[in-house]
């Protein structure tokens, strides 16, 4: 089913932010006003405060995109808030597994990539020797040029990386079971020993996720980056080349721009009019 202007598309935004100032979900709500404004679509979108509210969607949207978040994506377990969230995760899933023709889509956002990790037992999650806060260069590998969301990206893109944990040691037999891949890697650091983590995956045909921020804009982190607040904090645990280095290269329109423009919109793409 494709859809068109006379028929909405209905979007589930899930908020993992817990109540905490952010970026994050300003951008996803830019750009699917953006894409159903670019595409002449009507788009419905309902948001839900998973941790703070215990708010999850039904059944009923075509698509969802659960976002970042603060904090640790371990020390969840057994809370009632995270039970609900990996029920909600399970009732997709069995949907997509029935006789149902109309699949539903799931884009999940670093904080939720880390979650869907642990769920499908897809690779480690872990901490982090230090926190990753910058723009950074994301690899892609070999099955990852074929990944739809990835459509226009060159190898290797720029994307906002803001975490202390970490998705490494993929577990690529689960992953061909479920009919999953590792679609990009984190730069490689020969000067230190660790593994690279995986910077984006596709766990099966509508299920896809990223490490990093695709929703990131440049205008937007220069703004926050330029408030004294931040600009101080970020000094004070980064450095003030780091800081200076991420302002320019908020600018370059083939980095940050150039993957908040790729992206998601090649998700809602595949939302909007797959059959």
């Amino acid at each position: 089913m494709n859809f068109t202007n006379d028929t909405p598309i209905r979007l589930a935004i899930l908020d993992l932010y817990d109540g905490y100032p952010n970026q994050g979900m300003r951008c996803i709500r830019d750009i699917i006003k953006h894409f159903a404004a670019a595409h002449n679509l009507y788009i419905e979108v309902n948001e839900f405060d998973v941790r703070q509210h215990l708010q999850l969607p039904d059944t009923s949207y075509d698509g969802y995109i659960s976002s970042g978040g603060p904090g640790s994506p371990l020390d969840s377990v057994n809370q009632d808030w995270e039970h609900r969230y990996f029920s909600w995760l399970k009732s997709i899933e069995d949907w997509n597994n029935s006789d149902e023709l109309k699949k539903k889509f799931v884009l999940f956002i670093c904080h939720s990539f880390q979650l869907a990790c642990r769920y499908f037992e897809a690779g480690l999650v872990c901490k982090r020797k230090s926190t990753s806060f910058g723009v950074f260069p994301v690899h892609i590998v070999d099955s990852g040029f074929e990944e739809e969301v990835f459509d226009g990206l060159r190898d290797p893109f720029y994307a906002v990386d803001s975490r202390d944990y970490q998705v490494i040691k993929p577990n690529y037999e689960k992953l061909e079971q479920m009919g999953g891949k590792v679609l990009s890697i984190e730069k490689e650091r020969p000067h230190v020993p660790y593994d690279r983590a995986v910077m984006a995956m596709r766990f099966n045909k509508y299920f896809v996720g990223t490490q990093f921020h695709p929703e990131a804009d440049a205008i937007g982190m220069s703004h926050h980056l330029l408030t004294e607040e931040k600009k101080k904090a970020v000094i004070n645990e980064h450095g003030e080349a780091k800081w200076a280095s991420m302002i320019e290269q908020l600018q370059d329109p083939d980095k940050i721009v150039w993957t908040h423009n790729h992206i998601i919109p090649n998700f809602l793409q595949s939302v909007a009019f797959s059959l």
